[in-house]
């Protein structure tokens, strides 16, 4: 490696980040995306040490013992624990810059939901700042998300993006580098979760943890039914007998599981549908929505909203990463990043 090459590469350490509820996302300008980690802190509670972050943390759940405890300090896309969000964001921060002593401090840009409040605006902010950033820049998850998925947002035209997170569902209609009209809902992924579990303790009284119901939701999971069914084994406590127990459960009745939660992001797409100036609604009836966010992984999410809505459905072609490249474009482009980016 050359000396230019070798200071280039660590002069320019800015970064963009998906600080989500389930997981966090952080793209490093010239090497693409570094970290891609469930958003989870293990601290010891005796000394308050951080024992464990991201993936390794998360192998932690439900199997830590009394003396540490297991956080997740993002709650609905925005900061529930501001401390432990600073030490989880400082490791990331560190850990896609190689450790590199920030001696030049980075430009990071953040998505975050579009319902934030300007208090949980500034949290974010905060926290960022605090982890050695120069400058902080934060643009709502649709926009970036929209960006990522190379949709013409600098033009008249509308472009509805629908953003299934974790804790948020975000929908926005994007027009001339602007939101013309949000809409979000703290009601994703999590939700998603929470409602295996509930099912499978009201019909079967069986007893699984956080990482069994998402283990659920992605094999067997959908939002429309199958063409063929699956089904699977699952391992819990029985509640009656205080034993492990073993059941097979079958699409269906997960797809019975999840109905509230696909509804109410129905319910949240209908509701933009109907308050969206006409002139964007014609664009949007040839253009479609565009699905992203790990939400829109869930099988048949697509057909139930096209069904739903009479309207093309597209997913991106990793929901995933969308709000994290698109974050990192943005990078590349500092005077549409000042448009688009919130006071």
């Amino acid at each position: 490696m050359s000396i230019i090459s070798w200071f280039k590469d660590r002069l320019f350490c800015d970064l963009a980040i998906d600080l989500g509820t389930a997981n966090t996302l952080v793209f490093l300008k010239g090497k693409g995306i570094i970290v891609q980690e469930p958003s989870i802190v293990v601290v010891n509670k005796i000394s308050g040490k951080v024992e464990a972050v991201g993936a390794r943390a998360k192998d932690m759940l439900g199997k830590t013992p009394t003396s540490v405890t297991t956080i997740k300090p993002m709650r609905d896309g925005v900061i529930a624990d501001f401390e432990i969000a600073e030490k989880m964001l400082d490791y990331f921060i560190k850990k896609a810059t190689d450790n590199r002593g920030f001696w030049l401090r980075p430009r990071i840009v953040i998505g975050i939901p579009t319902g934030v409040t300007q208090v949980e605006r500034r949290a974010v902010k905060d926290v960022a700042l605090r982890s050695k950033a120069s400058e902080v820049y934060l643009v709502e998850q649709p926009m970036t998300a929209a960006v990522g998925a190379d949709l013409p947002i600098t033009e008249p035209t509308g472009n509805m993006v629908v953003d299934i997170g974790g804790g948020t569902t975000d929908i926005a209609v994007i027009s001339l580098h602007g939101i013309v009209f949000n809409h979000s809902i703290r009601i994703a992924g999590n939700e998603m979760d929470e409602e295996i579990i509930s099912y499978l303790k009201k019909k079967y009284n069986l007893l699984i943890g956080e990482r069994t119901a998402e283990a659920v939701k992605l094999q067997i999971g959908s939002a429309y039914p199958l063409d063929e069914p699956l089904t699977m084994e699952i391992k819990g406590r029985d509640l009656r007998e205080g034993i492990p127990k073993t059941i097979v459960v079958d699409d269906q009745e997960i797809r019975e599981a999840l109905e509230d939660v696909v509804s109410a992001i129905v319910n949240a797409v209908r509701i933009a549908l109907e308050r969206t100036p006409p002139e964007l609604s014609a664009d949007i009836i040839d253009r479609g929505i565009v699905l992203t966010g790990g939400g829109a992984l869930l099988r048949n999410l697509d057909k139930r909203l096209r069904e739903e809505t009479q309207l093309p459905v597209f997913v991106t072609d990793d929901p995933l990463t969308s709000v994290v490249l698109g974050a990192g474009k943005l990078l590349d482009d500092l005077d549409l990043l000042k448009k688009i980016a919130l006071d």
